[in-house]
Protein backbone atom coordinates (compact mmCIF):
# COMPACT_ATOMS: atom_id res chain seq x y z
CA UNK A 1 0.00 0.00 0.00
CA UNK A 2 1.35 3.62 -0.80
CA UNK A 3 2.23 6.46 1.52
CA UNK A 4 -0.79 8.04 0.38
CA UNK A 5 -3.01 5.02 0.82
CA UNK A 6 -1.89 4.51 4.43
CA UNK A 7 -2.80 7.89 5.40
CA UNK A 8 -5.82 8.55 3.63
CA UNK A 9 -6.95 5.12 5.42
CA UNK A 10 -5.90 6.45 8.29
CA UNK A 11 -8.05 9.63 8.18
CA UNK A 12 -10.77 7.78 6.93
CA UNK A 13 -10.98 5.52 9.75
CA UNK A 14 -10.20 7.98 12.54
CA UNK A 15 -12.93 8.73 15.22
CA UNK A 16 -15.69 10.94 13.37
CA UNK A 17 -16.25 14.19 15.29
CA UNK A 18 -20.47 13.73 15.22
CA UNK A 19 -22.31 10.59 15.69
CA UNK A 20 -24.63 12.27 12.55
CA UNK A 21 -25.41 9.42 9.90
CA UNK A 22 -25.42 9.88 6.13
CA UNK A 23 -28.87 12.12 5.74
CA UNK A 24 -27.98 14.23 8.68
CA UNK A 25 -24.73 14.76 7.01
CA UNK A 26 -25.70 15.48 3.75
CA UNK A 27 -28.25 18.49 5.00
CA UNK A 28 -25.31 19.47 7.02
CA UNK A 29 -22.96 19.97 4.11
CA UNK A 30 -26.03 22.06 2.07
CA UNK A 31 -26.36 24.44 4.99
CA UNK A 32 -22.54 24.70 4.66
CA UNK A 33 -22.59 25.57 1.44
CA UNK A 34 -25.89 27.46 1.55
CA UNK A 35 -24.63 29.69 3.91
CA UNK A 36 -21.72 30.25 2.37
CA UNK A 37 -23.23 31.07 -1.06
CA UNK A 38 -25.74 33.46 1.02
CA UNK A 39 -22.93 35.17 2.56
CA UNK A 40 -20.65 36.17 -0.60
CA UNK A 41 -23.46 36.55 -2.99
CA UNK A 42 -26.78 38.48 -0.63
CA UNK A 43 -24.56 39.93 2.12
CA UNK A 44 -21.67 41.11 -0.11
CA UNK A 45 -19.47 39.52 3.07
CA UNK A 46 -15.35 38.47 2.43
CA UNK A 47 -14.81 34.75 1.40
CA UNK A 48 -13.00 34.58 4.06
CA UNK A 49 -15.49 35.26 6.40
CA UNK A 50 -17.88 33.39 4.86
CA UNK A 51 -16.27 30.40 4.64
CA UNK A 52 -15.52 30.52 8.39
CA UNK A 53 -18.52 30.67 9.48
CA UNK A 54 -20.07 28.05 7.12
CA UNK A 55 -17.14 25.68 8.46
CA UNK A 56 -19.28 26.52 12.05
CA UNK A 57 -22.67 25.91 10.29
CA UNK A 58 -21.61 22.79 8.89
CA UNK A 59 -20.24 21.72 12.11
CA UNK A 60 -23.53 22.39 13.89
CA UNK A 61 -25.92 21.33 11.77
CA UNK A 62 -23.69 18.38 11.78
CA UNK A 63 -24.58 17.72 15.83
CA UNK A 64 -21.00 18.19 16.35
CA UNK A 65 -19.75 19.89 20.11
CA UNK A 66 -18.15 23.70 18.83
CA UNK A 67 -14.28 23.02 20.24
CA UNK A 68 -14.15 20.08 18.20
CA UNK A 69 -15.25 21.80 15.30
CA UNK A 70 -13.05 24.79 16.12
CA UNK A 71 -10.16 22.55 16.45
CA UNK A 72 -10.87 20.79 13.07
CA UNK A 73 -11.17 24.30 11.17
CA UNK A 74 -7.92 25.86 12.76
CA UNK A 75 -5.75 23.00 12.18
CA UNK A 76 -6.92 22.62 8.58
CA UNK A 77 -6.45 26.21 7.99
CA UNK A 78 -2.78 25.86 9.54
CA UNK A 79 -2.05 23.16 7.42
CA UNK A 80 -3.09 24.39 4.23
CA UNK A 81 -1.36 27.85 4.73
CA UNK A 82 1.96 26.07 5.88
CA UNK A 83 1.54 23.45 2.56
CA UNK A 84 0.90 26.53 0.04
CA UNK A 85 1.36 30.06 1.73
CA UNK A 86 4.91 29.95 0.93
CA UNK A 87 4.28 28.96 -2.35
CA UNK A 88 2.10 31.74 -3.12
CA UNK A 89 3.96 34.42 -1.60
CA UNK A 90 7.04 33.37 -3.67
CA UNK A 91 4.50 33.52 -6.59
CA UNK A 92 3.85 36.95 -6.01
CA UNK A 93 7.36 38.42 -5.63
CA UNK A 94 8.07 36.77 -8.99
CA UNK A 95 5.01 38.13 -10.36
CA UNK A 96 5.51 41.23 -9.63
CA UNK A 97 9.21 41.45 -10.49
CA UNK A 98 8.46 40.24 -14.29
CA UNK A 99 5.64 43.22 -14.04
CA UNK A 100 7.57 46.28 -12.77
CA UNK A 101 10.94 45.44 -14.56
CA UNK A 102 8.94 45.53 -17.90
CA UNK A 103 10.18 41.68 -18.61
CA UNK A 104 6.43 40.81 -19.16
CA UNK A 105 5.99 43.91 -21.78
CA UNK A 106 9.57 42.39 -23.16
CA UNK A 107 7.75 38.96 -23.84
CA UNK A 108 4.91 40.30 -25.57
CA UNK A 109 7.08 42.51 -27.42
CA UNK A 110 8.93 40.04 -28.95
CA UNK A 111 6.23 37.93 -29.85
CA UNK A 112 4.28 40.32 -31.36
CA UNK A 113 7.34 41.55 -33.92
CA UNK A 114 7.19 38.00 -35.21
CA UNK A 115 3.34 37.66 -35.45
CA UNK A 116 1.20 39.49 -37.95
CA UNK A 117 -2.44 38.70 -39.44
CA UNK A 118 -3.85 35.05 -38.84
CA UNK A 119 -1.27 34.24 -36.67
CA UNK A 120 -1.90 37.02 -34.12
CA UNK A 121 -4.75 35.12 -31.92
CA UNK A 122 -2.32 32.56 -31.77
CA UNK A 123 0.54 34.99 -31.01
CA UNK A 124 -1.99 35.99 -27.93
CA UNK A 125 -2.51 32.59 -26.21
CA UNK A 126 1.11 31.90 -26.78
CA UNK A 127 1.75 35.23 -24.85
CA UNK A 128 -0.99 34.72 -22.05
CA UNK A 129 0.04 31.16 -21.24
CA UNK A 130 3.47 32.34 -20.82
CA UNK A 131 2.99 35.44 -18.86
CA UNK A 132 0.32 33.15 -16.87
CA UNK A 133 2.33 30.81 -15.42
CA UNK A 134 3.69 32.72 -12.47
CA UNK A 135 0.85 35.74 -12.40
CA UNK A 136 -2.01 35.26 -10.76
CA UNK A 137 -5.38 35.73 -12.98
CA UNK A 138 -6.33 39.51 -12.42
CA UNK A 139 -2.40 40.36 -11.97
CA UNK A 140 -1.91 38.72 -15.65
CA UNK A 141 -5.73 40.48 -17.45
CA UNK A 142 -4.22 44.10 -15.80
CA UNK A 143 -0.72 43.42 -17.59
CA UNK A 144 -2.13 42.23 -20.86
CA UNK A 145 -5.21 44.27 -21.69
CA UNK A 146 -3.12 47.25 -22.59
CA UNK A 147 -1.43 44.92 -24.97
CA UNK A 148 -5.33 43.26 -26.65
CA UNK A 149 -6.41 46.65 -27.04
CA UNK A 150 -2.91 48.04 -28.57
CA UNK A 151 -3.06 45.03 -30.89
CA UNK A 152 -6.78 45.35 -31.58
CA UNK A 153 -6.96 49.09 -32.68
CA UNK A 154 -3.22 49.11 -34.60
CA UNK A 155 -4.37 45.64 -36.57
CA UNK A 156 -7.95 46.68 -36.94
CA UNK A 157 -9.04 43.28 -35.48
CA UNK A 158 -12.35 42.50 -33.92
CA UNK A 159 -11.42 43.02 -30.10
CA UNK A 160 -12.36 39.72 -29.16
CA UNK A 161 -10.54 37.72 -31.75
CA UNK A 162 -7.75 39.18 -30.05
CA UNK A 163 -9.10 39.37 -26.79
CA UNK A 164 -10.62 35.55 -26.04
CA UNK A 165 -7.52 34.09 -26.54
CA UNK A 166 -5.10 36.09 -24.17
CA UNK A 167 -8.06 35.52 -21.44
CA UNK A 168 -8.47 31.70 -22.44
CA UNK A 169 -4.64 31.46 -21.67
CA UNK A 170 -4.83 33.30 -18.59
CA UNK A 171 -8.05 31.23 -17.45
CA UNK A 172 -6.61 28.04 -18.02
CA UNK A 173 -3.29 28.93 -16.54
CA UNK A 174 -4.87 29.50 -13.59
CA UNK A 175 -7.45 26.72 -13.40
CA UNK A 176 -5.19 23.81 -14.12
CA UNK A 177 -1.42 24.51 -13.74
CA UNK A 178 0.55 25.27 -10.68
CA UNK A 179 1.90 27.42 -8.58
CA UNK A 180 -1.54 28.47 -8.84
CA UNK A 181 -3.49 28.99 -5.51
CA UNK A 182 -6.34 26.76 -6.86
CA UNK A 183 -4.33 23.39 -8.26
CA UNK A 184 -1.88 24.32 -5.23
CA UNK A 185 -4.44 24.04 -2.67
CA UNK A 186 -6.04 20.69 -4.65
CA UNK A 187 -2.92 18.85 -4.60
CA UNK A 188 -2.25 19.59 -0.72
CA UNK A 189 -5.74 18.25 -0.19
CA UNK A 190 -5.58 15.31 -2.11
CA UNK A 191 -1.68 14.69 -1.66
CA UNK A 192 -0.99 14.45 -5.70
CA UNK A 193 2.45 14.36 -6.96
CA UNK A 194 2.80 17.97 -8.10
CA UNK A 195 5.73 17.38 -11.19
CA UNK A 196 2.76 14.50 -12.56
CA UNK A 197 0.12 17.20 -11.74
CA UNK A 198 1.85 19.81 -13.76
CA UNK A 199 2.94 17.51 -16.74
CA UNK A 200 -0.86 15.99 -16.98
CA UNK A 201 -1.69 19.99 -16.47
CA UNK A 202 0.15 21.15 -19.86
CA UNK A 203 -1.16 18.59 -21.47
CA UNK A 204 -4.77 19.27 -20.74
CA UNK A 205 -4.32 22.82 -20.91
CA UNK A 206 -2.99 22.56 -24.76
CA UNK A 207 -6.36 21.50 -26.60
CA UNK A 208 -7.98 23.39 -23.84
CA UNK A 209 -6.47 27.03 -24.40
CA UNK A 210 -6.57 25.87 -28.65
CA UNK A 211 -10.49 24.88 -28.36
CA UNK A 212 -11.70 28.31 -26.46
CA UNK A 213 -9.32 30.81 -27.73
CA UNK A 214 -8.10 31.34 -31.46
CA UNK A 215 -11.04 28.55 -32.63
CA UNK A 216 -14.07 30.01 -30.44
CA UNK A 217 -12.66 33.81 -31.19
CA UNK A 218 -13.63 33.61 -34.21
CA UNK A 219 -17.27 32.46 -33.08
CA UNK A 220 -17.39 35.22 -30.72
CA UNK A 221 -16.41 38.18 -32.97
CA UNK A 222 -19.29 36.98 -35.38
CA UNK A 223 -21.37 37.56 -32.02
CA UNK A 224 -19.89 40.51 -30.45
CA UNK A 225 -18.72 42.31 -32.81
CA UNK A 226 -16.71 45.62 -31.48
CA UNK A 227 -13.63 48.01 -31.16
CA UNK A 228 -10.86 49.02 -28.48
CA UNK A 229 -12.40 51.68 -26.19
CA UNK A 230 -9.95 53.94 -26.60
CA UNK A 231 -10.65 55.32 -22.69
CA UNK A 232 -9.29 51.64 -21.63
CA UNK A 233 -5.95 51.70 -23.13
CA UNK A 234 -3.56 52.42 -19.48
CA UNK A 235 0.06 52.97 -19.59
CA UNK A 236 2.19 49.60 -19.28
CA UNK A 237 4.91 49.52 -17.17
CA UNK A 238 8.19 49.25 -19.01
CA UNK A 239 7.10 52.52 -20.74
CA UNK A 240 8.02 54.33 -17.67
CA UNK A 241 11.83 52.96 -17.92
CA UNK A 242 15.38 53.43 -19.41
CA UNK A 243 15.82 50.13 -20.38
CA UNK A 244 14.15 46.65 -19.78
CA UNK A 245 15.26 42.64 -19.41
CA UNK A 246 16.09 40.86 -22.64
CA UNK A 247 13.99 38.31 -23.74
CA UNK A 248 15.84 35.53 -23.53
CA UNK A 249 17.12 35.81 -19.98
CA UNK A 250 13.04 36.67 -18.83
CA UNK A 251 11.79 33.63 -20.48
CA UNK A 252 14.34 31.42 -18.71
CA UNK A 253 13.04 33.33 -15.71
CA UNK A 254 9.97 32.50 -15.72
CA UNK A 255 10.12 28.85 -17.16
CA UNK A 256 12.58 28.04 -14.56
CA UNK A 257 10.25 26.68 -12.06
CA UNK A 258 8.13 25.01 -14.40
CA UNK A 259 11.35 23.03 -15.91
CA UNK A 260 12.72 22.54 -12.39
CA UNK A 261 9.49 20.56 -11.24
CA UNK A 262 9.14 18.65 -14.32
CA UNK A 263 12.32 17.41 -13.99
CA UNK A 264 11.82 16.12 -10.55
CA UNK A 265 9.17 14.38 -12.06
CA UNK A 266 11.05 12.82 -14.91
CA UNK A 267 13.62 11.85 -12.81
CA UNK A 268 11.36 10.23 -10.08
CA UNK A 269 10.17 8.09 -13.05
CA UNK A 270 13.06 7.26 -14.43
CA UNK A 271 15.46 6.42 -11.67
CA UNK A 272 12.45 5.54 -9.03
CA UNK A 273 14.64 4.92 -6.34
CA UNK A 274 14.65 7.29 -3.18
CA UNK A 275 17.88 6.33 -1.84
CA UNK A 276 19.75 7.23 -5.37
CA UNK A 277 21.76 10.18 -4.76
CA UNK A 278 20.41 11.77 -7.94
CA UNK A 279 16.92 11.82 -6.95
CA UNK A 280 17.50 13.09 -3.71
CA UNK A 281 19.17 16.30 -5.39
CA UNK A 282 16.29 16.46 -7.19
CA UNK A 283 13.91 15.99 -4.87
CA UNK A 284 15.19 18.92 -3.29
CA UNK A 285 16.10 21.46 -6.34
CA UNK A 286 12.28 20.51 -8.18
CA UNK A 287 10.43 20.99 -4.80
CA UNK A 288 8.24 23.60 -5.34
CA UNK A 289 9.69 25.83 -2.68
CA UNK A 290 12.94 25.48 -3.79
CA UNK A 291 11.91 26.05 -7.55
CA UNK A 292 10.04 29.39 -7.48
CA UNK A 293 12.53 30.73 -4.90
CA UNK A 294 15.07 29.91 -7.21
CA UNK A 295 13.50 31.91 -9.88
CA UNK A 296 12.99 34.80 -7.51
CA UNK A 297 16.58 35.08 -6.69
CA UNK A 298 17.50 34.58 -10.41
CA UNK A 299 14.85 37.03 -10.95
CA UNK A 300 16.94 39.58 -9.49
CA UNK A 301 20.23 39.63 -11.50
CA UNK A 302 18.25 38.92 -14.86
CA UNK A 303 14.91 41.59 -14.19
CA UNK A 304 15.46 43.68 -11.78
CA UNK A 305 19.19 44.26 -12.01
CA UNK A 306 18.94 45.25 -16.25
CA UNK A 307 15.84 47.41 -15.02
CA UNK A 308 18.04 49.52 -13.05
CA UNK A 309 17.12 48.46 -9.59
CA UNK A 310 19.34 49.38 -6.88
CA UNK A 311 19.61 47.02 -3.96
CA UNK A 312 17.64 49.27 -2.03
CA UNK A 313 14.13 49.47 -4.43
CA UNK A 314 14.42 45.57 -4.36
CA UNK A 315 12.98 44.76 -0.70
CA UNK A 316 10.34 47.46 -1.08
CA UNK A 317 9.05 45.75 -4.03
CA UNK A 318 9.21 42.40 -2.17
CA UNK A 319 6.77 44.50 -0.25
CA UNK A 320 4.56 45.72 -1.98
CA UNK A 321 3.85 42.07 -3.81
CA UNK A 322 2.86 40.23 -0.49
CA UNK A 323 0.22 42.72 0.40
CA UNK A 324 -2.64 42.09 -2.46
CA UNK A 325 -2.15 38.22 -1.24
CA UNK A 326 -2.87 38.08 1.71
CA UNK A 327 -6.94 38.13 1.11
CA UNK A 328 -6.15 35.39 -1.38
CA UNK A 329 -3.78 33.47 1.49
CA UNK A 330 -7.19 34.12 3.68
CA UNK A 331 -9.05 32.61 1.42
CA UNK A 332 -7.21 29.75 0.54
CA UNK A 333 -6.51 29.22 4.48
CA UNK A 334 -10.34 29.16 5.46
CA UNK A 335 -10.72 26.96 2.35
CA UNK A 336 -8.28 24.68 4.07
CA UNK A 337 -10.39 24.77 6.90
CA UNK A 338 -13.48 23.93 5.64
CA UNK A 339 -12.19 21.21 3.95
CA UNK A 340 -10.88 19.90 7.11
CA UNK A 341 -14.05 20.35 8.74
CA UNK A 342 -16.04 18.51 6.07
CA UNK A 343 -13.45 15.24 6.70
CA UNK A 344 -13.58 15.08 10.26
CA UNK A 345 -17.50 15.27 10.30
CA UNK A 346 -17.14 12.21 8.32
CA UNK A 347 -18.49 13.84 4.73
CA UNK A 348 -15.47 11.88 2.96
CA UNK A 349 -16.51 8.52 4.15
CA UNK A 350 -20.50 9.54 3.09
CA UNK A 351 -19.07 10.63 0.08
CA UNK A 352 -17.07 7.42 -0.52
CA UNK A 353 -20.48 5.49 -0.06
CA UNK A 354 -22.61 7.76 -2.19
CA UNK A 355 -20.05 7.38 -4.96
CA UNK A 356 -19.84 3.62 -4.60
CA UNK A 357 -23.62 3.42 -4.50
CA UNK A 358 -24.50 5.52 -7.49
CA UNK A 359 -21.54 4.66 -9.66
CA UNK A 360 -20.59 7.74 -10.30
CA UNK A 361 -16.97 7.88 -11.61
CA UNK A 362 -14.50 9.68 -8.96
CA UNK A 363 -13.24 12.48 -11.93
CA UNK A 364 -16.64 13.12 -12.92
CA UNK A 365 -18.21 13.41 -9.46
CA UNK A 366 -15.19 15.66 -8.64
CA UNK A 367 -15.54 17.53 -11.32
CA UNK A 368 -19.63 18.13 -11.15
CA UNK A 369 -18.98 19.28 -7.23
CA UNK A 370 -16.95 22.08 -8.34
CA UNK A 371 -18.99 23.02 -11.10
CA UNK A 372 -21.85 23.23 -8.59
CA UNK A 373 -19.90 25.77 -6.19
CA UNK A 374 -18.31 27.86 -8.58
CA UNK A 375 -21.93 28.17 -10.31
CA UNK A 376 -23.28 29.21 -6.06
CA UNK A 377 -20.35 31.32 -4.98
CA UNK A 378 -18.43 32.46 -8.51
CA UNK A 379 -15.44 31.80 -6.97
CA UNK A 380 -12.92 29.30 -8.92
CA UNK A 381 -11.02 29.52 -5.21
CA UNK A 382 -13.38 28.68 -3.14
CA UNK A 383 -15.01 26.26 -5.86
CA UNK A 384 -11.47 24.60 -6.07
CA UNK A 385 -10.25 24.44 -2.11
CA UNK A 386 -14.42 23.05 -1.17
CA UNK A 387 -14.73 20.31 -3.99
CA UNK A 388 -11.16 19.02 -2.86
CA UNK A 389 -12.04 19.10 0.93
CA UNK A 390 -15.18 16.91 -0.43
CA UNK A 391 -13.75 14.24 -2.81
CA UNK A 392 -10.11 13.90 -1.48
CA UNK A 393 -10.94 10.95 0.15
CA UNK A 394 -11.81 9.46 -3.06
CA UNK A 395 -7.47 9.38 -3.86
CA UNK A 396 -6.63 6.93 -1.17
CA UNK A 397 -6.62 4.06 -3.82
CA UNK A 398 -5.72 6.13 -6.84
CA UNK A 399 -2.44 5.82 -8.75
CA UNK A 400 -0.25 8.79 -9.07
CA UNK A 401 -2.21 9.95 -12.09
CA UNK A 402 -5.62 9.21 -11.42
CA UNK A 403 -4.79 11.68 -8.07
CA UNK A 404 -3.07 14.39 -10.10
CA UNK A 405 -6.32 13.89 -12.88
CA UNK A 406 -8.61 14.22 -10.13
CA UNK A 407 -6.44 18.03 -9.28
CA UNK A 408 -7.06 18.94 -13.27
CA UNK A 409 -10.91 17.39 -12.92
CA UNK A 410 -11.53 19.71 -9.79
CA UNK A 411 -9.85 22.65 -11.77
CA UNK A 412 -11.75 22.20 -14.80
CA UNK A 413 -15.06 22.40 -12.81
CA UNK A 414 -13.98 25.04 -11.14
CA UNK A 415 -14.04 27.33 -14.04
CA UNK A 416 -17.45 26.80 -15.10
CA UNK A 417 -19.49 29.71 -16.76
CA UNK A 418 -18.25 32.38 -14.67
CA UNK A 419 -21.64 35.25 -14.54
CA UNK A 420 -22.47 38.44 -12.20
CA UNK A 421 -21.05 36.58 -9.00
CA UNK A 422 -17.74 36.40 -10.13
CA UNK A 423 -14.97 39.25 -9.99
CA UNK A 424 -13.41 37.97 -13.09
CA UNK A 425 -17.04 38.73 -14.96
CA UNK A 426 -16.78 42.74 -13.74
CA UNK A 427 -13.24 43.01 -14.57
CA UNK A 428 -13.25 41.83 -18.22
CA UNK A 429 -16.56 43.57 -18.87
CA UNK A 430 -15.55 47.30 -17.72
CA UNK A 431 -12.07 46.52 -19.36
CA UNK A 432 -13.69 45.46 -22.88
CA UNK A 433 -16.31 47.87 -22.54
CA UNK A 434 -18.96 45.01 -23.17
CA UNK A 435 -22.69 45.02 -21.94
CA UNK A 436 -23.37 42.29 -18.96
CA UNK A 437 -25.76 40.35 -22.58
CA UNK A 438 -22.03 41.15 -24.84
CA UNK A 439 -20.06 39.57 -21.73
CA UNK A 440 -22.05 36.12 -21.09
CA UNK A 441 -21.83 35.41 -25.07
CA UNK A 442 -18.06 35.88 -25.06
CA UNK A 443 -16.66 35.61 -21.87
CA UNK A 444 -18.88 33.36 -19.80
CA UNK A 445 -19.68 30.99 -22.60
CA UNK A 446 -15.04 30.81 -23.06
CA UNK A 447 -15.31 29.76 -19.58
CA UNK A 448 -17.81 26.87 -20.15
CA UNK A 449 -16.14 25.68 -23.08
CA UNK A 450 -12.65 25.45 -20.92
CA UNK A 451 -14.10 23.60 -18.18
CA UNK A 452 -16.18 20.91 -20.49
CA UNK A 453 -12.90 20.71 -23.02
CA UNK A 454 -10.57 20.38 -20.36
CA UNK A 455 -12.69 17.99 -17.96
CA UNK A 456 -13.17 15.95 -21.13
CA UNK A 457 -9.49 15.87 -21.66
CA UNK A 458 -8.94 14.64 -18.22
CA UNK A 459 -11.81 11.72 -18.40
CA UNK A 460 -10.40 10.54 -21.85
CA UNK A 461 -6.68 10.48 -20.25
CA UNK A 462 -8.08 8.70 -17.05
CA UNK A 463 -8.77 5.61 -19.50
CA UNK A 464 -5.34 5.67 -21.46
CA UNK A 465 -3.04 6.09 -18.56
Amino acid sequence: MTRLSVEMLAADTAEPITSAGHAQLGIAVLAGIAVIVLLITKFKLHAFLALTIGSLALGAFAGAPLDKVLTSFSGGLGSTVAGVGVLIALGAILGKMLADSGGADQIVDTILEKAGGRSMPWAMVLIASVIGLPLFFEVGIVLLIPVVLMVAKRGNYSLMRIGIPALAGLSVMHGLVPPHPGPLVAIDAVEADLGVTLALGVLVAIPTVIIAGPVFSKVAARWVDVSAPERMIPQRASDELERRPGFGATLITVLLPVVLMLAKALVDIVVDDPESPVQRVFDVVGAPMIALLAAVLLGIFTLLRPAGYAKERISPLVEKSLGPIAGILLIVGAGGGFKQTLIDSGVGRMILDISEDWSIPALLLAWLIAVAIRLATGSATVATVSAAGLVAPLAADMSTTHAALLVLAIGAGSLFLSHVNDAGFWLVKEYFGLSVGQNLKTWSVMECIISVVAGGVVLLLSLVI
